[in-house]
């Protein structure tokens, strides 16, 4: 039996951009292959440098120190009663009833969270004869 010494290894046809991105699509190269550690790399860029680029809107929501108690019961599924101090409450005089909305879900805004809408209020006075802003409000 006799050997040549050359060996002829089959050549890979060269691929065109359309199939490579495609092939990037559907993951179709082995772990440690060129083109895999290459996808890894852009999906871990992704991931560390787009919070830096971009703006998603999030924010920490500013907690401001509460000069009196709010109490908050339930009421239904999703919905709470919300009891605050008029203090607490920033009104211009002669507020509409969309300002009067928007500050109330402001001065509740530290207990309840962003995601809570308010449906209606009243005013009450309590023991001491305080004026107090009765909330309804809902997630």
């Amino acid at each position: 039996m006799e050997s040549s010494g050359s060996s002829t290894v089959a050549a890979k046809p060269r691929r065109n951009v359309g199939e490579v991105v495609k092939s990037y699509f559907y993951w179709t190269y082995r772990r440690g292959s060129f083109h895999y550690d290459v996808k890894v790399t852009l999906i871990l860029l992704f991931i560390f440098i787009t919070p830096q680029l971009w703006h998603y809107g999030d924010k920490p929501v500013p907690v401001t120190a509460l000069a009196h108690p709010i109490q908050v019961t339930g009421d239904g599924e999703r919905g709470m009663v919300i009891v605050v101090s008029a203090a607490d409450v920033n009104l211009p005089p002669h507020a509409t009833a969309a300002e009067v909305k928007h500050s109330l879900r402001q001065a509740i805004l530290p207990v309840t969270g962003d995601a809570v809408f308010v449906e209606r209020w009243e005013t009450l006075t309590d023991e001491q004869g305080n004026l107090e802003w009765k909330v309804w409000a809902h997630r």
